[in-house]
């Protein structure tokens, strides 16, 4: 999505970029996995397909991506790439054109250290802070730590598809749940993002 393409959401524990063409090569290794494919219903791609994808994801208005970096690493590297501090993506897509204030959020924290850390938690947070009502997540019945996870986001079950083998949780932001998502990401602070720097870093 372009109006994402100059923003960096900078958390605790992870630091949102947009998906350029440096992150490609990282990605697409990560997709190789079994297991990620498993746990993210996707088909393995080329590297052309995978290139071709990050255009295309870029260029949608109906999708917003964000990579997730790992804050610790990315504030203390000199000499690394941001591309070494890769951790997974964050997605909201608005999929309902009868109702923008719907979107549904996808998260995948790829790199396995930074699994179990709270890192899809804040990135799932702060893609919610960009002010739509309504949240949807399709999650794999199998995969349990998801599941837990937007469950603590106070998210709730609606529907279960054996045929896709997935769990349909939905958020409804309330005032109440408003409250709450801005306690949990008054922390976070935007800054312009220009190839793989921050301006002020």
């Amino acid at each position: 999505m372009r109006s994402n393409e100059n923003t960096l959401l900078l958390g605790k524990k992870v630091v949102l970029v947009p998906y350029t063409a440096e992150h490609v090569p990282r990605y697409h290794e990560w997709m190789k996995s079994e297991e990620l494919q498993r746990l993210t219903a996707s088909e393995p791609l080329t590297l052309e397909q995978e290139y071709s994808m990050q255009r295309s994801w870029r260029e949608d208005t109906a999708k917003c991506t964000f990579i997730v970096l790992d804050a610790e690493k990315w504030q203390a590297r000199l000499s690394t790439t941001e591309e070494s501090c890769m951790a997974g993506d964050v997605n909201l897509f608005l999929t309902d054109l009868g109702d923008p204030s719907l979107g549904e959020i996808e998260v995948m924290i790829a790199e396995p250290s930074c699994r179990g850390k709270g890192f899809g938690t804040e990135a799932v947070l702060m893609m919610m802070s960009y002010g739509l009502t309504k949240f949807e997540a399709k999650i794999g019945q199998g995969n349990e730590p998801s599941i837990r996870m937007f469950q603590k986001l106070h998210f709730e079950q609606v529907a279960v598809s054996s045929v896709f083998q997935e769990v349909t949780f939905r958020l409804i932001v309330n005032e109440h749940e408003r409250q709450w998502l801005l306690e949990q990401t008054s922390h976070v602070e935007e800054k312009c993002y220009r190839d793989g720097s921050s301006e002020s870093h």
